[in-house]
């Protein structure tokens, strides 16, 4: 039985999801630039279509300030080269005036025919400090607009930051019925106002498994408010070998070369480094033990070197296997991975895990990818 009501309770599959490094996040050595591992889009594009072909059924493609790239124009470059993955493109709500993002929505959502996922997220701007209270009023109110431009054939909405009225919602309407799925993880009261109104996954960093429980409480309570039930995502780091002793031993050879003052400095530059989330991260590797284990093939090595998330599961491929079989049994559907070098370890889980994984794309089990193209002015609809 699930630790709360879950949207999909009989789902007996699971989106395991890989992750695109494209904020300049690709190491061997954790804190160790390597250029051949740099976030351009020869290699992050590489990544993109290893997962594909590993059978992963989504992968994350992050937003950030980091040198990099730009998330939605790196999704419409995939587009071509994939035809199975879905892409879970994170968008910092406020970046884009709200009605010419859900343009470029729609846009994408054609272009992938229905593959596409929206990961909402509300940190600060470059350069630009704001209080949480207004971020999240911000971010409610771009999904607001966006749900009406998917669901509706005008856009009327007077709100504290954005006003319109009679706007037509032709140019918008996404491919998908009902508009892409979208994913959200937010730990403080603001954040979990948002998810349990209006998202449909709610993501959640590796902690412990009791603290795990009590963040799906939390949100649940909010959605049970709305009326509303919500599936949950695990975004974490993973290391399967043969047997946990390689596993523990590469764990530990990627750190070998991190220097902490550089690995300080890699969490600082992240738009996120003080949330409530990156906290509770470093929470953990505070409570971890003499290897950094905080509990049981939970190792918090990873957030020595970076921000977001900072843990990793650690095992043999029984024992990865059993811990995700558990993450399962408590209602999360979505599994967000990833590993460093981030080809590497996608070959690994790929070979190890995935042959043995029931695996699912949510977007169809929601039912909102259609199965020829829709009647929108964008695929077969009335050019009016």
């Amino acid at each position: 039985m699930t630790i709360v009501p879950v949207t999909s309770p009989d789902l007996a599959s699971s989106e395991v999801s890989w992750f695109a490094a494209l904020c300049s996040d690709d190491y061997q050595f954790l804190g160790v630039p390597d250029g051949g591992l740099r976030s351009s889009w020869d290699h992050c594009s590489e990544i993109v279509k290893t997962a594909e072909a590993q059978g992963f059924r989504n992968i994350l493609c992050p937003s950030s300030y980091q040198v990099g790239q730009d998330t939605l124009s790196f999704v419409a470059g995939c587009a071509p080269i994939t035809d199975k993955i879905n892409l879970l493109a994170a968008v910092r709500c406020g970046e884009m005036q709200p009605i010419m993002l859900a343009r470029t929505i729609a846009t994408l959502d054609h272009m992938l025919e229905g593959r596409l996922t929206i990961n909402i997220i509300s940190s600060d701007f470059p350069g630009q400090k704001e209080p949480s209270p207004y971020r999240y009023q911000r971010s409610r109110e771009v999904v607001e607009i966006l749900k009406q431009a998917w669901t509706q054939d005008e856009i009327n909405h007077q709100g504290d930051v954005y006003q319109f009225a009679g706007l037509t919602t032709d140019p918008v309407r996404p491919y998908q019925t009902g508009g892409p799925l979208l994913y959200f993880g937010g730990y403080s009261p603001d954040a979990l106002e948002l998810c349990g109104q209006h998202c449909d996954v709610y993501l959640m960093w590796p902690e412990k498994i009791e603290e795990l429980e009590g963040r799906m409480k939390a949100v649940n309570a909010v959605a049970e408010r709305y009326e509303r039930t919500l599936d949950y995502g695990l975004r974490t780091h993973v290391i399967v070998r043969d047997t946990e002793t390689e596993a523990r031993e590469y764990a530990d050879y990627i750190v070998s070369k991190l220097d902490d003052d550089q690995g300080e400095a890699i969490r600082s530059r992240a738009l996120d480094a003080k949330s409530l989330g990156v906290s509770h991260q470093a929470k953990n590797r505070e409570n971890a033990d003499d290897f950094g284990y905080v509990e049981p093939n939970m190792w918090t090595g990873v957030g020595r070197a970076r921000s977001g998330c900072g843990a990793a599961i650690v095992g043999s491929t029984d024992q990865v296997l059993s811990k995700l079989e558990a993450y399962h049994k408590m209602g999360i559907r979505s599994f967000i991975l990833s590993g460093y070098p981030h080809l590497d370890e996608a070959d690994h889980f790929g070979r190890r895990v995935m042959p043995q994984l029931k695996t699912c794309s949510l977007p169809h089990e929601y039912g909102r990818v259609p199965a020829a193209a829709p009647k929108t002015p964008l695929a077969v609809g009335e050019r009016r």
